[in-house]
Order: C-alpha cells, then structure tokens, then sequence
C-alpha cells in the first residue's frame, strides 16, 4: 500500500510526513520528493510469533510518499505525476493558525486543491478523447467502451465532481491506465494545534469525506520519543493512538483492505489483500505458483486459534477447517494454502 501525502503550502504536509515514518529530513532535503516504508502494527502477529517462536517475522508494511514542492510548483500540473501510482491520498488541510498567514478556512482550502485534481485528469479526459476521435477519422477502430467511460469522466469533472464520487467510474479497469488522481480514495487530515483535538467547523467536508484529527507538531515530536517515553505522552495529552497508528486504521478502512497470516519455512508472516479477495486470489499474492497448482486452504481464525492455545488443539476443537477456491478469505485467518505443481 502507498499513500500519497499532499497539500497547500503551510498545511504541515512534511510535519505530518515525519510523524508517520520517523523520518526527519534536514533543510538540505526541503522540496524533495520523500519516500519511506514503514511496518504497519499488528498485535496478532506478535501474538502468532509468540505462539509459533520463528526464525523471521515479516510485517505488513505501507509507503508514504511526498512530492516534492517548491515555490509556486501548485501552478506546474506536472507536479502532480509522481502522486499517480499511490493507492491513495492523505489530503492535509491546515486547522491552526501560522503567523503572518491569514485565519484558514479547512473546507475552502481542501476544494481548492480537489479542484485542481479535477481539472488535471479532465485535461487527461479530453486529451484522449481527441486522440480517439482523430484515430476514428484516420479509419482506426476505436474502442467504444472507453470512449464512452472517458466521455462520462469528463461529464462528471465539468460539474466539479470528482471521479471518486462515481464507483463505476473510478473502479473500471478500462480506466486504470489514466490513473485519474480524483478517483483516488482520499482521508483528510486535518491538522490541528498541540492543545486541540477537535474536529473543524466543516460539517459538509466531514459528513462527505473520511477525516481524521491530527496534531501534527505534537505527533512530530512523539515520533521521535523511546517507546516508553512516547506511552507516557500519549498518556498525557489524552492521544488514544499515534497519528501513524490511526492513520493505518483509517487507510485500511478507506481501501477496504484486510490481513491474514501464513507460517510457512519457520517464518510468521502477514500479507495485504482486498477484502472479498478469494482463497485463490489470496495464494497468488504469496506465490503464483501456489495459484497454478491451488488444491485447498486449510485455515483458522485468529481468535480460534489463540483460544485453542495450539494448532494441534484447534484441530481437535474442529475450528481448523477445509475450504476451495472460492472461499473468501476473512481478516485475520491463518492459512496453510495446499497445491501441487
């Protein structure tokens, strides 16, 4: 999973960036793209290494990605390229004050962003319908059903609605190609000041898209805290969880994503899918060859297994349970995927 961080300038975006991956870039790094990986917390797979003891414990992990900005670069379309291949957007909108800068207001300033994503991918839409329309005239055979999807994008980005707002349009795999930044799966960030924990005084942006409260500085310097040191300041300004922990919760809810586990060669191990993937789908993720050759998934709940104490023991319970292709694997299964090649 990548995410993509972006923003208006003053919005915090790099704060927010160093919050989530405990990566503090010095001034000689200002304006550069920024990517880091970081492991994505999981207690179940702390309680299966306990469980299982292996010699390797493997994470899930996600990527934040930040463009790199410089001044007047939001007027430079092309600053947006390197968003196109993340999964989704963490839109971080300014919800504290900065000196010199006049009072924000957070829904103005997340619209006028949006807006800029819907008039770069109707700039993509036209471009390739003009293309269509000019192969048709040279006698090419044109491909109606896109031409028709690219037709309804630009439709719906005149009326300023971006393409997430249409699942057909969004989700159809004629159109993935464009990677329409609009169609991307957004959570806004909204980010607050150290002693505020309150969500702005934006009713139609939070009733319309995912938001979460953030207190970027405060996440900032927590980041960079022993663990023990950061459990006590949590504590102590009432932070449920850190903004990398909440902001992972939410990214998975928003791409409607699950985890299940495998101990396979001495290894623990928790692999990303698609909720409603199929046990099949899910053995390609690990291995195509375990796709080619799938014979069966011999699975168990996590919570079976933990009340069971042993997979030996879950097996006598009868919750170690058989299941084919089409099984849609659930959150937090714990599967042997059986196949011969």
């Amino acid at each position: 999973m990548k995410l993509g961080i972006i923003g208006l300038p003053r919005s915090g975006k790099s704060t927010i960036f160093d919050a989530l991956t405990k990566n503090i870039a010095g001034a000689e790094h200002k304006g550069q793209n920024r990517i880091a990986a970081i492991r994505v917390p999981d207690d179940r797979v702390d309680a299966l290494s306990q469980m299982y003891n292996p010699k390797k414990t493997t994470y899930a992990q996600v990527e934040y990605f930040l463009p790199g900005y410089k001044k007047d670069s939001l007027k430079d379309q092309s600053i947006w390229t390197p968003v196109r291949d993340c999964d989704a957007l963490l839109h971080v909108v300014r919800n504290h004050a900065v000196y010199g800068f006049e009072k924000q207001s957070p829904s103005e300033d997340f619209i006028k962003l949006d807006q800029e994503f819907n008039l770069s991918d109707l700039v993509v839409a036209e471009n390739r319908l003009e293309r269509i329309e000019l192969d048709r005239q040279r006698g090419n055979k044109k491909d109606a059903e896109e031409q028709a999807l690219l037709a309804e994008c630009r439709k719906t980005l005149e009326s300023e609605i971006p393409l997430r707002k249409r699942p057909e349009l969004s989700s159809a795999g004629k159109l993935r190609g464009f990677t329409f930044l609009s169609a991307k799966p957004v959570l806004v960030l909204f980010n607050n000041e150290d002693d505020d924990d309150s969500l702005p005084d934006a009713k139609d942006l939070i009733s319309e898209e995912a938001c979460l409260v953030v207190r970027g500085k405060l996440e900032q310097e927590l980041a960079q805290m022993p663990r023990k040191e950061a459990a006590e300041f949590l504590a102590e300004f009432n932070i449920p969880a850190s903004a990398m922990d909440r902001v992972i919760q939410e990214s998975y809810a928003l791409l409607e994503l699950i985890s299940f586990f495998t101990v396979i060669s001495d290894e623990v191990r928790a692999w990303t899918i698609k909720r409603t993937t199929s046990a099949l789908d899910a053995a390609d993720v690990i291995h195509s060859d375990m796709k080619r050759g799938f014979i069966r998934a011999e699975l168990v709940s996590f919570q079976d297994l933990m009340d069971a104490g042993s997979y030996a023991e879950a097996k006598k319970r009868g919750t170690v349970r058989l299941e084919g292709k089409a099984y849609e694997v659930q959150d937090g299964d714990v599967i042997q995927f059986r196949f011969n090649i």
